[in-house]
């Protein structure tokens, strides 16, 4: 069933601003044919059309990031099984291993426009919040699935559930700053771990955080058994609108940082100079790139910041993708299940206290977007 999600079914009153000014805006029209094709399949559940709709353009966030986990599926090869209409994604993969994914967003208390002054954020702020509200999510998944009495059939109770590995699928829509909040409230929330200071430090441990109550709220779900029943959370800041954008070609200016990984003869073989440390290369008037290079045992790691004209970034739909395993859980996340060149997959080794990384030479795990119009 295709449909066009920008043509409004309700009264302008009761549409979303983010909506409303996606619609509406000639710099944002390119997004339309990339955001509708996102739909195919999600439309066809019986009785599903309309209510869907109302909530993209009612809501918007919600429902955007549930379109791009849809595309998402299909390219890593699941097969979506649309006649179950909860958890939000029932998958299949090649081998008939059936997945069980719940989708997620945290969004602002009120609706602030799209462009937002970011200078004022006082960014140690702007990470607790973010950690509180991630938190919060997970933990209200986490009671769906096994039910909190407000549920008449929670998850773990569907005969098509049961004895699935459940996943919880996170992105953060709470401001427009979120894009570029990398993963350091994410590796707080389910490893308990500060971002790191430099790549020959280890990462110091938070074990909990206050809210606005004074409560003492618990972080480093993932490195205990209490959430055992979550097997892994998908988790994307490049999963928000600037993809479609970035997609589209919309974006007037784009800042992107990558994860470089390479052994010794191929580090030297691709940068001639063989720089170890931090540099910069100018490319262009309009494009710089800021690197590091380290060594990490017999890889030579490090990352790429790009600060580019959008005609010279590119980047695709999976780009940006990352899956966060939970060492305790029941049913454990293959790391073949979502394996694909651009996702990166985290892992927490219990013995260590210490988390791991496996991802491909060039793997995008940021970005940020300008355009005219934002």
């Amino acid at each position: 069933m295709r449909v066009n999600l920008f043509d409004p079914i309700m009264d302008e009153e009761k549409l979303h601003p983010y909506f409303k000014e996606v619609q509406v805006k000639a710099g944002y029209e390119k997004t339309h044919d990339i955001i509708n094709e996102w739909a195919d399949g999600l439309l066809d559940r019986k009785g599903e059309a309309t209510k869907f709709i109302n909530e993209f353009q009612s809501t918007f966030n919600s429902s955007y990031w549930e379109l791009y986990l849809n595309k998402s599926f299909k390219l890593l090869g699941f097969d979506i099984d649309y006649t179950k209409a909860s958890p939000d994604f029932n998958l299949v993969n090649q081998a008939g291993k059936r997945i069980s994914v719940e989708a997620v967003t945290s969004n602002p208390s009120l609706s602030p426009e799209l462009t937002l002054d970011t200078s004022s954020i006082n960014e140690d702020k702007f990470l607790d919040e973010s950690t509180l509200k991630l938190s919060g999510k997970i933990r209200d998944k986490h009671q769906l699935y096994l039910g909190d009495g407000k549920k008449k059939h929670p998850y773990s109770s569907l005969e098509h559930v049961k004895g699935n590995p459940f996943i919880i699928a996170f992105a953060p829509f709470d401001r427009q700053l979120s894009q570029s909040q990398n993963n350091t409230a994410i590796n707080r929330v389910l490893y308990g771990l500060e971002p790191p200071t430099s790549y020959y430090e280890p990462q110091t441990a938070i074990k909990s955080i206050l809210n606005k109550n004074g409560i003492d709220i618990d972080l480093g779900i993932f490195t205990n058994d209490s959430y055992k029943e979550t097997s892994a959370v998908i988790f994307s800041t490049t999963g928000t609108f600037g993809k479609a954008v970035a997609l589209a070609g919309s974006a007037s200016f784009v800042t992107a940082t990558r994860l470089r990984k390479m052994g010794l003869v191929e580090f030297l073989a691709k940068e001639k100079k063989g720089k170890i440390g931090k540099y910069v290369n100018k490319i262009s008037d309009t494009y710089d790139i800021y690197s590091e290079r380290v060594y990490s045992g017999n890889d030579i790691c490090g990352y790429d910041v790009h600060i580019c004209d959008a005609s010279d970034h590119k980047e695709t739909h999976l780009d940006g993708l990352q899956i966060y395993h939970n060492p305790y859980a029941i049913h454990p996340l293959s790391v073949t299940d979502f394996n694909a060149d651009e996702v990166i997959q985290y892992f927490y080794d219990i013995q260590n206290q210490t988390m791991s990384i496996l991802y491909n030479d060039n793997t995008l795990v940021s970005r940020s977007t300008v355009t005219s119009v934002a």
